[in-house]
């Protein structure tokens, strides 16, 4: 498997430091509202990334944090009269729901960074004690001049970085000693949630958080560090400086981001009036939708969010649940005994999928080209496995291979039966009953009914069988 590595700028073939095991960190989100859908992107990207490594038989220890100390989490508490504690903890658990909605599984740990200030401090300390931080007026500051390699992630060169902070002593920051400086510690200001340090009382700065997690959980070098590629400066590059230089080793082997994502080819903001939260999106898609619609694309393109696009990929899983639908209930409701031997070279037509799927994967997480070759197999189904004399063993079998797929894409390719199911099979029972007592106008109209609703009914030698158009 080939990853392209922001760090190397080109494809490195991924060996991890321990055979057979993975340690990935992924930057999650900072919760003080729903989650936008740029938020969701980098959660179903990485998921499946991590989906695809268990696939291949690693064992994948996955951290994804939450943010629930920040300016914008306090800014939220004082405009609600609520501790910044109550609003993170709500919208943790609105997140949880929105990454259930997704299908994106939870991660190994998800640790909360208020839960590990002392690892925190005990960072700092060890930054100040090894001469790459300094204190002032209970600021702690990270040295960015001490560590040589800063700037090689982003690809920045430090003096060119320096060059566009002249005018930084106007904004209050003139104790830095260089204006690249970033802060490890800062003292509280009124009203602000704190704890006690050595410097002040207070509360780190962002990016010590993410490295002190990634530490404690993963260990001092980790395989993957991944998120969206907003974050590659400054925090990821400060990710790396304090890391590399508390813990005296490389941090990450491997650097995973996605692109942005745009709408209608502009940028999401609220001002334009074009911010959609992964909440907006339910009301009107089922969150599969949203999840196909992401891994549509290659993660390190930009994304371009629309109405039309959505609908394409509705449309899109609307044709992998009917091929799903359809094998199922062959396999149910087919022919019984052992495969012929046609099947069964069919059969391993199938999983040859499998393989084809493995090398779009292979390459750098491909999972543009990677559901092309899930809709080859549904192809396949639909002209190789036939409802009249197929047997149940063959129509499982190629079930199986494209519930293969779809789980390692985190698209759940049948759905789960629910209310407006049970509706829909009592109003086709309804117009059975209508059939036989000729009622052929109340028959019509419910099968009327029912296309206009987007359900379509088939006459079977098994009998009526629907599935949405």
């Amino acid at each position: 498997m080939k990853i392209f590595n922001t760090l190397t700028m080109h494809k490195d073939e991924f060996v991890p430091i321990e055979p057979g095991k993975v340690s990935m960190y992924v930057c999650g989100p900072t919760v003080y509202n729903l989650i936008h859908i740029g938020n969701a992107r980098p959660m179903i990207v990485f998921d499946t990334v991590r989906r695809y490594l268990e696939h291949r038989g690693y064992e994948v220890n996955y951290v994804s944090n939450f943010t629930d100390v920040d300016d914008k989490i306090i800014k939220a508490a004082i405009e609600e009269g609520v501790t910044a504690e109550e609003i993170a903890n709500r919208y943790i658990i609105e997140c949880k729901k929105d990454m259930e909605g997704m299908n994106v599984r939870p991660a190994t740990t998800h640790p909360l960074a208020t839960q590990e200030i002392p690892g925190m401090i005990e960072m700092i300390s060890t930054l100040i004690d090894k001469g790459y931080a300094y204190e002032k007026n209970g600021t702690v500051y990270f040295s960015t001049r001490k560590f040589k390699k800063y700037g090689d992630l982003s690809h920045k060169n430090i003096d060119d970085l320096r060059s566009g902070f002249r005018d930084l002593k106007v904004s209050g920051e003139a104790e830095k000693e260089d204006p690249l400086d970033f802060v490890l510690w800062k003292p509280k200001k009124e009203g602000e949630p704190f704890w006690k340090s050595p410097w002040s009382d207070g509360r780190p700065g962002w990016h010590i958080e993410c490295s002190v997690m990634a530490k404690r959980y993963l260990g001092d070098t980790i395989d993957i560090h991944a998120g969206g590629e907003d974050l590659v400066f400054p925090h990821h590059e400060n990710e790396v400086a304090q890391s590399t230089c508390a813990n005296g080793v490389p941090f990450a082997n491997y650097w995973m981001h996605n692109a942005f994502l745009n709408i209608d080819n502009k940028k999401m903001s609220k001002s334009l009036g074009n911010f959609f939260t992964v909440r907006d999106i339910a009301e009107h898609y089922d969150l599969q939708v949203l999840r196909l619609f992401m891994l549509s694309a290659h993660y390190r393109s930009p994304l371009n969010f629309s109405n039309e696009l959505m609908e394409s990929a509705k449309a899109s899983l609307d044709r992998i649940r009917r091929a799903a639908a359809r094998l199922a209930d062959i396999a149910e409701n087919g022919a019984d005994g052992e495969m012929t031997e046609a099947e069964a070279a069919k059969a391993e037509e199938a999983k040859a999928f499998i393989g084809l799927f493995d090398e779009k994967m292979d390459d750098d997480a491909n999972t543009a080209d990677a559901v092309s070759v899930v809709f080859d197999l549904v192809r396949f189904a639909n002209t190789n496995v036939f409802e009249e004399n197929s047997t149940k063993a063959y129509a499982k079998a190629v079930l199986e291979a494209l519930q293969t797929l779809c789980d390692i894409l985190g698209i759940i390719p049948i759905e789960a039966k629910g209310s407006l199911d049970e509706e829909i099979e009592a109003l086709i029972e309804q117009r059975q009953q209508a059939r036989k007592e000729k009622n052929w106008a109340l028959a019509d109209k419910i099968r009327d009914d029912l296309l206009a609703q987007g359900i379509v009914l088939r006459d079977t030698k098994e009998g009526v069988k629907w599935e949405r158009s």
